[in-house]
């Protein structure tokens, strides 16, 4: 597995490097936006781990801008652990959020699980709904023809939801399925999630054709298997 780190605290990319040997992780780091994104373009890594607090420019305007041209799955670190900073990074394409300081195995076990979840899958399953195709095994999903360009947590919330039609998911349900989001992280973070899929659906939530919302419980795919 290869990984970006970009974040300023060199001697803690420098920690996490020794670190991850044990687990066949190769970790290359960057001290500030224009290194990290260069060595994101030159070496297409797995994942990157990005800095909120970083000179120049913060990890949230980093954020977008790697949304820009890439889906590689990201997780935030803020030494501030607000949820509004989390609710923030979701929204602007973060597939994880995690305060510091943490524990570095911490840190590992969220690589893994959201590398498992992007790696390929087995058999060549697709869903179809009306104008919606969904291809498992390659993890795209396509709208009229045209790829959504979707990150690694809104193709696996698309999954989820599309896999049993009709099902009423509830906010928590949806949480511990998708094992991105730590387990006391206010529930507007699936509303935001759920927000960012929509949006490139073009679904309207006021008259959904995907993704229903369920009062006070949570949200339901409307579409029917072809």
């Amino acid at each position: 597995m290869r990984v970006l780190m970009i974040d300023d605290d060199l001697k803690l990319i420098k920690l996490l490097q020794d670190y991850f040997q044990t687990f066949q992780i190769d970790l290359k780091g960057a001290g500030d936006a224009r290194s990290g994104l260069a060595l994101l373009r030159a070496e297409q890594p797995d994942l990157v781990i990005l800095d909120v607090m970083l000179p120049e420019q913060d990890g949230f305007s980093i954020c977008k801008s790697i949304r820009n041209f890439s889906e590689v799955p990201i997780i935030m670190l803020s030494a501030r652990g607000e949820t509004m900073d989390r609710i923030l990074g979701l929204e602007l394409g973060a597939d994880d959020y995690l305060p510091k300081p943490f524990e570095p195995r911490e840190l590992v076990t969220r690589i893994q699980a959201i590398l498992r979840r992007s790696g390929p899958s087995r058999g060549q399953t697709i869903l179809r709904f009306d104008r919606l195709e969904i291809r498992l095994a390659q993890r795209e999903a396509f709208l009229d023809g045209e790829a959504l360009g979707l990150s690694s947590m809104e193709f696996d919330l698309l999954a989820l939801l599309a896999g049993t039609p009709t099902r009423k998911f509830s906010r928590d349900e949806l949480m511990n399925q998708l094992q991105g989001f730590e387990s006391e992280v206010y529930s507007r973070s699936i509303d935001v999630l759920v927000s960012r899929l929509r949006a490139k659906l073009k679904d309207d939530p006021k008259q959904p054709h995907f993704i229903k919302s369920v009062r006070g419980h949570g949200y339901v795919f409307l579409g029917e298997k072809q």
